[in-house]
This record gives structure tokens, sequence and C-alpha cells, in this order.
């Protein structure tokens, strides 16, 4: 795999596999087959999701990680950017890493490679762009976007979110990953648990160790401390990439989330 993508963008690997399929709480809202296939203020989320980032400066490809083509040529959109070679077809792996790995390796020159979700129906070019450039201009082997808790709650005080809090401050993740070098992709073994780890605490000791766990749970790191930390145990250098936008962690996971993220878009909108 070479070192550095085409025309300095970086590919995007957008996770869209269901496993829970038409049972998942978001899906069943409209009796579909994937929580991405929901149409949100108007549009199928996962088509959004795609149309975001392939609106954005600093991206090339992009390919979708899916339990088959026939689920994105659904979407007449999406299929008509595959027929014209701008959108891609990957199978999806029985989890995240697997599927993570197995699309670097049928990706020509993949990298840098950044991984997002098909259920990231908040994201915006200008958030995308933010976190490739970041990950382009830097010097890092992988790369996570962060919000501040501060920021989050600036924006939505009466918002309920499962923070990351540590010793300066809370955090949430933004469902936005990058590889920059080959050696990096060992790293993306933590979905391996199947991430969430703000909600599912319990996952952090099985993905990232007992001591790990333990700075963690008694917030005796930063959030660069925690990166510093991990760039040491899995010999890599991780970076934090903070992002200064409020509706970046905010992802569509249950029937709140939805109804919470379609009442954005509109204001969007109405704002636009």
């Amino acid at each position: 795999m070479a070192a550095q993508g085409a025309e300095n963008k970086v590919t995007v690997l957008v996770l869209a596999a269901s496993r829970a399929g038409p049972d998942d709480a978001v899906a069943a809202l409209q009796g579909v087959s994937h929580k991405c296939l929901v149409e949100i203020d108007g549009e199928v989320m996962l088509q959004r999701v795609v149309r975001q980032i392939a609106e954005s400066e600093h991206t090339g490809r992009i390919y979708v990680s899916i339990e088959s083509e026939d689920i994105i040529r659904k979407v007449p959109l999406l299929a008509h950017m595959m027929d014209e070679g701008r959108l891609h077809f990957l199978p999806s792996s029985d989890n995240l890493f697997n599927s993570v790995m197995a699309g670097a390796r049928a990706i020509p020159d993949p990298l840098p490679l950044m991984v997002s979700a098909g259920d990231n129906a908040l994201h915006t070019p200008a958030m995308v762009d933010y976190f490739a450039k970041a990950v382009l201009d830097g010097s890092m082997d992988a790369a996570v976007g962060m919000t501040p808790a501060e920021t989050i709650l600036a924006a939505y005080p009466d918002g309920k979110r499962a923070f990351h809090e540590l010793k300066d401050g809370g955090w949430s993740s933004c469902n936005l990953y990058a590889a920059k070098t080959e050696r990096a992709l060992k790293a993306a073994r933590v979905f391996e648990t199947g991430g969430q780890f703000g909600k599912r605490p319990s996952r952090i000791l099985k993905a990232f160790g007992a001591r790990f766990m333990l700075m963690y749970k008694f917030r005796l790191a930063s959030l660069q401390g925690m990166a510093d930390y991990l760039s040491k145990r899995w010999e890599i250098d991780v970076q934090p990439v903070v992002m200064p936008f409020a509706d970046a962690p905010i992802d569509v996971d249950n029937p709140g989330d939805f109804k919470r993220t379609e009442a954005i878009l509109k204001q969007r909108r109405g704002a636009a």
C-alpha cells in the first residue's frame, strides 16, 4: 500500500453495514432494511453522508462498506455516483475492525484513509475538510476527531450525551478516524469490540487494556495524555484532532437521535 492518496487527498471509507438489519430501532421507524436507508429531512441518510463527503475539498475516492452493492443502488443518486466512478462498493465484514482492514486491503493506494459512518447525518463538508486537512498537514500515524463537551453544551445546553470525562474536561468522538501510515491500521483493532466507548465504557477495558481503563475511569490524564499513552502502547503516533463543531459528534443511534438530528437539519435549512 502506498503512503499517500491521489492528489494529496484522503480516501474515505464509510462504514454502513447493519448488524441488526430491519430490527434496528431506527430502521424500524420507516420499515427499511438498514438504518442508513431511512429518510431524514427528506433525504436518505446514507446519501446525505456521502454527498457531504463528496463536496469536501480534501476528499478523493469514496468507498461504502456494506453487505451488498444492491443496497447502495437502491438510492438513485448513489447508483449514479457509482456509475460515474465517484463512489465504490466494498463488502463489509463481521465487525468494524475487519471491515476497515478488508477495505484497506481492497482499496488501491488507500492511504491516508479516513473512516466515518453511515449515520453521521449532521456532518458537513466544512467538518470533513477540517478533519481531513489536519490529517493531511500533520505528521501523525493515526488521528481521531474529538469535540470538547463545552462546545456541545454551549449549543445544546439541555442535551444529554455520554462524554468521555478526562482530566481536561469532557470529550465526545465525532466518528472521524484516520490512518495515515500502514502501521497505523493496527489501531483500528479497537473497533473489534464494536466501538461506542462513551455509551459502553466496559468496552474500553477490552480495547485498550487495564492501565488505560484506570487512567480513563479516574480521569488521570488529559485527552492528549491518553493519546500519548496509546502512541507508546501501539508504537505509533496517535493524535486527537479537536473539532470546533457542536454537531460533529451527533449520530443517529436511536429514535431519539433521529428526532433530534432531523430537527437540527430542518433548522439549518430554514436558516440557509
